[in-house]
């Protein structure tokens, strides 16, 4: 879905862009162009970008269970 109409920037962009590093509105707005034009976007964008930085942060915190057992 386009969030940034002005830009062309699709939501799949940003989560993109969370994948490679981004992690804040500003860091978007210079590297993609969200925001730079109507302003718009901009909360529907910091939508995007905060769930995908909690499902990140999700991810990243699974804990694997060594096995005790001997084979």
């Amino acid at each position: 879905m386009i969030v940034c109409v002005c830009n062309n920037i699709s939501d799949r962009e940003i989560r993109q862009a969370v994948d490679l590093g981004i992690s804040s509105m500003p860091e978007l707005h210079r590297e993609l162009g969200v925001g730079t034009c109507c302003g718009k976007c901009v909360s529907y964008a910091r939508e995007v970008l905060n769930e995908h930085l909690d499902g990140k942060a999700q991810v990243t915190e699974l804990h694997f269970k060594k096995s005790t057992t001997s084979a």
